[in-house]
C-alpha cells in the first residue's frame, strides 16, 4: 500500500472529521467527547501546529494526525500529537507510516521532544507500535482515563527525544 501524507486544507474536512469523530466515538482512545463538525473542525485542525492527512494509492483518505505544542514557554520545546487511522484500514502500518511523518514534521517545526500524555493500556497497538519505534514509557497513572463505558482505564505517557 502506498501512503502519502498531505498537509490538511478545508477541502479535506468531510474525511478528516469523519476519521477524527470515528476515535471519538469509540471513546476507548482520544480524550475528546464532543464530535468535530464542517465549522469546529476546520477550526481544530487549522490550530494545530502541523495536521498530516494520510492517503492511498486510490486517493482515499485512511489517517491523520495533529501535532501541536505540549506547553508553553519553558516547556514549548516538547509536542503533542494524536494519531487516527480509518477503521476498516487498520493493521496495514498507516498508524506506523503516521507516528514516522509526525516524528520529521516536529523536528522540522523546532521541537525537541515528542510526549504523550494518555496512551491508553488498553490500546495494545499503540503501544507495540511506539515500543517497536524507541518511544520510552514513564509509568502508568492508574484510572488516568475514562472509556465510553464509564469504566476507568490506565494511561501510560510516552516520550522521544527528537
Amino acid at each position: 500500500m502506498s501512503i502519502e501524507i498531505k498537509q490538511f486544507t478545508e477541502n479535506d474536512i468531510e474525511a478528516a472529521n469523519a476519521i477524527w469523530n470515528e476515535v471519538v466515538s469509540d471513546g476507548i482512545a482520544f480524550p475528546q467527547i464532543e464530535e468535530l463538525d464542517e465549522k469546529s473542525g476546520i477550526e481544530f485542525f487549522k490550530s494545530q501546529s502541523f495536521t498530516g492527512v494520510a492517503y492511498d494509492e486510490n486517493g482515499e483518505a485512511v489517517g491523520l494526525y495533529i501535532l501541536h505544542p505540549n506547553n508553553v514557554g519553558r516547556c514549548g520545546h516538547i509536542c503533542n500529537a494524536s494519531y487516527a487511522v480509518k477503521s476498516g484500514k487498520r493493521g496495514q502500518h498507516i498508524g506506523e507510516i503516521l507516528v514516522k511523518h509526525c516524528i520529521e514534521k516536529a523536528k522540522e517545526a523546532g521541537f525537541g521532544v515528542l510526549q504523550f500524555n494518555a496512551v491508553v493500556a488498553t490500546n495494545i497497538a499503540a503501544l507495540k507500535l511506539y515500543k517497536k519505534l524507541g518511544f520510552t514509557q514513564l509509568g502508568t497513572i492508574p484510572h488516568g482515563f475514562l472509556m465510553k463505558d464509564g469504566h476507568y482505564e490506565d494511561i501510560i505517557p510516552h516520550y522521544y527525544v527528537l
